[in-house]
């Protein structure tokens, strides 16, 4: 994407069919040697970063927002994870967390933010920041619509969003930390059924201390026992009609988005980078959030179940070839079908016409 570099670009798509149309017009040429990596980092140092932010959040508004009405009526499709994974920097280039070493010496970091869409697998949202960052500052950035249900941990207290949210019928959930002054306004009634799922607790509360200009509250606590883990839990949301029992499995839906930043690092190279400046890194961990999401939606349109690591690994192998990709997955045995003849070798387009 050569054309990145540009910092005024009028339209992302035009950009994109501007990029398409150099490649089938220069397809035939072929280079003699690959780019350096200092002739790549220079390049990065100067490129514009909202470019491929743009891309990313673009590409998921065409291929996962455009949802059937009958899957909005889902819960489970309306259900959002908030978190954010810290990406260790051998070079302290960006602000890393934690304290420093012996030497005086700290890493570097970075932080990826996240709203995962729970039903896609797929983030709705992200932002990149410093490692040492505090995770409170992307909670303005999250626009989600009426009926949503977000989940977060503890590290996401913050009063004023959360009435924010209740004001523009946000369902969310999270973890009581513990500290927290409130006052029980009453108990609810617990069901013998809700109490055999493990549900012990359910009151209304006004949250707040009343010296603290902080926003006051109004919310529900749930507390749930695990049998297995033999512990208890305290839940608080703003939902007062779900079963206590169902805002305890939202926030268990929660692991979702562990299980996709594990999923992140493993098939992405984001320990090793281009470029030794803020602006490489930035745009190399776009690609990869780029990258994922392209992978997903193949993993999402192909017929044949393959796991995600080994469609990347096929892609990856066949990343020079002109191959039909959707026809080599669903039916990997008749491989010599699926390569493109010489006179198609044209790129693909990205965004669909």
């Amino acid at each position: 994407m050569l054309y990145a570099c540009f910092h005024n670009y009028t339209s992302l798509r035009e950009v994109i069919t501007g990029l398409e149309a150099s490649y089938n017009k220069f397809s035939h040429l072929k280079m003699q040697t690959i780019p350096r990596r200092s002739t790549l980092a220079d390049a990065n140092a100067g490129r514009e970063v909202r470019f491929f932010e743009d891309l990313y959040h673009e590409l998921y508004s065409i291929y996962y927002r455009s949802l059937p009405d009958s899957r909005k009526k889902k819960k489970e499709s309306r259900l959002f994870i908030m978190d954010s994974t810290t990406i260790t920097l051998f070079s302290d280039i960006m602000k890393g967390s934690g304290s420093y070493k012996a030497d005086g010496r700290k890493k570097g970091g970075v932080k990826a933010h996240v709203v995962l869409n729970a039903s896609d697998d797929v983030p709705q949202l992200v932002y990149i920041t410093p490692g040492s960052s505090n995770d409170r500052v992307f909670m303005k950035h999250v626009q989600l619509s009426r009926g949503d249900i977000l989940v977060f941990d503890k590290g996401y207290r913050n009063y004023t969003q959360w009435h924010q949210w209740t004001v523009q019928g946000i369902n969310w959930t999270t973890r009581l930390i513990g500290d927290e002054v409130y006052k029980v306004l009453n108990d609810k009634v617990i069901s013998a059924e809700e109490q055999q799922r493990g549900v012990c607790q359910d009151q209304v509360i006004y949250m707040g201390r009343a010296s603290n200009p902080t926003q006051k509250i109004k919310v529900r606590l749930v507390g749930y026992y695990v049998a297995d883990e033999k512990k208890m839990y305290y839940f608080l949301t703003n939902n007062f009609r779900f079963k206590a029992s169902t805002i305890a499995s939202f926030y268990e839906s929660r692991w979702q988005i562990e299980t996709f930043f594990k999923r992140f690092k493993q098939t992405n190279p984001v320990k090793y980078y281009l470029g030794d400046n803020e602006n490489a890194i930035r745009i190399q961990l776009w690609c990869s959030f780029i990258k994922d999401l392209l992978i997903k939606l193949v993993k999402d349109q192909v017929l044949r179940k393959w796991s995600f690591s080994n469609i990347s690994s096929m892609i990856r192998h066949h990343l020079m070839n002109y191959l039909d990709l959707f026809a080599f997955l669903n039916h990997p045995d008749k491989i010599k079908n699926a390569f493109y003849p010489k006179e198609n070798q044209v790129q693909l387009p990205l965004f669909p016409t």
